[in-house]
């Protein structure tokens, strides 16, 4: 099979897409496949692009870098790119996609995570992995999220949205409950987070968390254990517990190996964790995700479990949580990479 695995992007966590997006292409080259993996933002500079002979030397674009501590600079890439065009593909990246039997999306956050991409991709005829426009944008948004857990009963922590254009000297005066969690909107790998303490840092954080979105989401901070649980095919895979060494599951801990504990099957009794994974099933319905994703939970120290916020491109890379569901569930990581794109070319 044909396979583009498009990784990179513009989003803050594109150096986590591009390690995802050499993972994946080296599974998928290991089972046989010809396989092209190209940066979407990026793109093919050379002037003379022959498309065949790309899959047939299974072109790769990059050296694989290891992710750092930081998010990426998103200017200086901007800055690098030969085409200097304000369009988000890169040269020849539409025409390398629709000469492929599907496009394997090893996107994460911004553009390839909101449905910005799955749109682009359906106008031009070409078939992709994970979840359609509709659900990646309703999953990218935090409060648009929240809205729909409240409403359809998913348990999930007390949230308020902040938005930028709203806000005045005495918004902030409406959240008065410390210690809390303020996040962008629609980042993604922690970026742009922080757990406050107190009412000068909650005003801090806002005014950070406004670099990077136009809406802010506040939330109570619930004290206890973070679990997660990756769903294949609509149903749930075995919970995964996720225990940093030191602080908590921020950008660096998520990405430096040996930063983090990850223990799965998570150590939990079996109806809470039974009762975590089919409302893991339940958040994945109602945000109207397909084929796989993500949905990430607290558990508090009175054994009440929250629903965080669902993933519809989780991480691929070595360190990353969905493949580990998937092995203690006996598949193997090239296994899950074929079984995501036989899901996707059914949907």
């Amino acid at each position: 099979m044909r396979i583009v695995v498009l990784a990179g992007g513009l989003s803050s966590e594109r150096d986590v897409s591009i390690l995802s997006g050499s993972k994946i292409a080296g599974a998928l080259r290991d089972r046989g496949h010809q396989v092209v993996l190209i940066d979407a933002f990026m793109g093919y500079e050379e002037e003379v692009c022959d498309i065949d002979s790309l899959f047939e030397q299974n072109y790769d674009f990059t050296d694989h870098a290891a992710i750092g501590t930081e998010a990426p600079d998103i200017e200086a890439v901007k800055k690098s790119r030969r085409n200097q065009s304000q369009v988000y593909f890169g040269d020849h990246v539409i025409d390398i996609c629709r000469a492929a039997d599907i496009t394997f999306l090893g996107l994460h956050g911004g553009e390839g995570e909101d449905g910005s991409v799955q749109a682009a991709l359906k106008m031009n005829g070409i078939r992709y992995t994970g979840s359609d426009m509709l659900g990646a944008a309703i999953a990218m948004h935090k409060g648009i999220t929240k809205g729909i857990f409240l409403n359809a009963g998913v348990p999930t922590p007390h949230s308020r949205i902040f938005k930028r254009e709203f806000m005045d000297d005495e918004s902030l005066d409406d959240w008065g409950t410390f210690p809390c969690v303020v996040k962008p909107c629609s980042a993604g790998s922690s970026v742009g987070v922080q757990i406050v303490a107190d009412r000068e840092q909650f005003v801090a954080a806002v005014g950070a968390a406004f670099r990077y979105d136009d809406d802010v989401l506040v939330e109570e901070f619930v004290r206890g254990r973070e679990f997660s649980v990756g769903i294949l095919g609509g149903k749930a895979l075995p919970v995964i517990e996720i225990i940093p060494k030191s602080g908590w599951y921020d950008y660096a801990n998520k990405y430096q190996e040996g930063a983090t504990e990850e223990i799965c099957p998570a150590e939990l009794d079996r109806e809470i964790a039974e009762k975590m994974q089919r409302e893991a099933e339940h958040a994945f319905e109602v945000l109207r995700l397909k084929v796989y994703g993500r949905v990430d939970f607290l558990l508090s120290n009175q054994n009440r479990f929250y629903c965080l916020e669902a993933n519809t491109l989780p991480g691929m890379t070595p360190m990353s949580l969905l493949p580990q569901e998937a092995a203690a569930a006996g598949i193997s990581y090239p296994e899950l990479c074929e079984k995501i794109i036989e899901l996707s070319l059914k949907k």
